[in-house]
């Protein structure tokens, strides 16, 4: 009972600023650990001194995106509607969401950890593997697959946590989860000689310790919504409002990682070099998405909670911090990277092709970056509001609608320059779309709170 009331104190009292500071920054940082792990296994798979090796982590990246899509699907889904239900004070769909989305999310990772070992092959190739990085993704391939249920249940749980407006408990899971692997990596790529299959064996086993860490918190009554098999009563309703908004998320991972395998793909005519290169500048750069991305997660419960009170007000200063926050945070990241593109690259190879090719991505990549953040307040607003259709285009947009055409468009004219400016092109066309579907619902929110208001008005008269 304390933390539901902690909670609604929170989200309808408390400044908006210090809220979403507090819901934020956690998710940031959580985020942020993220990143760097994904980082470090490619800095010392990077010691291995082969271009192959660091190319392969590469190609495997687009399929541990997909994984984590499925966790993303659950959990952001389930999370948007948890935020809804208990600003709407409905406590006891609120236990039935969360039960039943974990449950169903950990039986379909099964599934596809399954189909995942029997097509791997087919999946590396389609991602961009050439002969030489094929043995190498394999072997990291295989064992991230095998590691996915928990990967998966760490995705959803983190969500369903911060639905509750608990981001401190999160961020501690994936912070330990972080520290695990990059522990663990140098001890069983180097010491114990396993090379590759070392770095994925650690990423595994510290998704395995925030799994465990986080279902811990449903169990030791830390949690205002309850985790137990007798609110396992799944229904049609429960899971139209998970995936109305859980898929447009789904559909943006994949794509964003169909993305990336296009990338490869269209990196791969250039050398193993490119693939490389191009690689390292992904995931240097994810540091920078997923600052913004971290905003957007503090964002979303405060969205969902005072749309679902029908706090106007709240919901609409709200959005302006997360849009202001976003753009600036996106501006000192760009000029960052621009500034120390070569610093960056210098950290993973020696290998001069690789640096020069990476430099100039940086730079790319970073031009058009502060827009991004407009794009994803919007994107995470109409998916805490429940707007499903809008929530779908939105999250395709980016890496979907404009990233994918472009992506097999530009090199034929540009060649890797192309491939290089590729996301520029794509983020400025996402850019124009949101802005004209921001106004469109900005217009139907004013609309929604005049009625709402009129609506107080004549229950005030009524009473008399």
């Amino acid at each position: 009972m304390k933390n539901e009331i902690s909670t609604a104190e929170m989200m309808e009292r408390e400044s908006i600023s210090k809220v979403l500071l507090k819901l934020s920054v956690p998710a940031i940082i959580a985020m942020l650990i993220n990143a760097i792990y994904n980082i470090v296994d490619t800095m010392f798979v990077g010691m291995l001194n082969n271009t192959s090796a660091i190319a392969a982590v590469s190609i495997v990246y687009p399929l541990f995106m997909f994984i984590g899509a499925i966790g993303v699907m659950f959990g952001a889904g389930g999370a948007s509607y948890l935020s809804r239900l208990l600003g709407e004070k409905k406590k006891e769909e609120a236990d039935k969401t969360l039960t039943s989305t974990i449950i169903i999310g950990c039986i379909f990772s099964l599934i596809f950890t399954v189909i995942s070992i029997i097509f791997l092959d087919k999946f590396l190739l389609m991602y961009g593997a050439t002969e030489t990085i094929m043995p190498y993704a394999r072997e990291y391939g295989y064992t991230i697959v095998l590691g996915s249920v928990f990967t998966i249940g760490t995705g959803i749980m983190s969500n369903t946590i911060r639905a509750e407006g608990n981001s401190k408990y999160s961020m501690i899971a994936t912070c330990i989860g972080g520290v695990i692997n990059i522990i663990l990596d140098p001890i069983f790529m180097f010491k114990f000689g396993m090379g590759i299959k070392g770095a994925a064996v650690a990423t595994v086993i510290s998704q395995i310790v925030s799994f465990i860490f986080l279902l811990r918190y449903y169990y030791s009554k830390k949690s205002y919504v309850r985790l137990a098999i007798k609110f396992f009563k799944p229904t049609f309703n429960m899971f139209f409002e998970i995936l109305k908004i859980g898929i447009p998320i789904f559909v943006t991972q994949v794509l964003a990682s169909f993305a990336l395998g296009f990338m490869n793909l269209g990196a791969k005519p250039y050398g193993d070099s490119a693939v490389a290169a191009m690689g390292i500048v992904f995931r240097v750069m994810s540091i920078g998405f997923y600052i913004v991305f971290g905003i957007g997660q503090g964002f979303q419960p405060v969205a969902g909670y005072n749309y679902g009170a029908k706090n106007f007000t709240r919901l609409k200063e709200a959005v302006k911090l997360s849009i202001k926050w976003s753009i600036i945070s996106g501006i000192v990241i760009s000029i960052l990277f621009i500034v120390f593109a070569e610093g960056c690259m210098l950290i993973f190879t020696r290998d001069r092709e690789v640096i020069n090719i990476g430099i100039k991505a940086f730079r790319a990549a970073s031009l058009l970056f502060p827009l991004f953040g407009y794009v994803n307040t919007y994107a995470v607003l109409y998916q805490a509001l429940g707007k499903a259709l809008g929530a779908f285009i939105l999250s395709i947009s980016r890496q979907g609608i404009f990233y994918i055409p472009l992506m097999y468009i530009l090199p034929k004219f540009m060649g890797l320059e192309g491939v290089i400016f590729c996301q520029t092109a794509a983020d400025g066309l996402a850019f124009i779309e949101t802005f004209i579907m921001a106004t469109w619902l900005n217009k139907s929110l004013k609309k929604e709170m005049t009625e709402e208001d009129n609506l107080e008005l004549t229950k005030e008269v009524s009473s008399f």
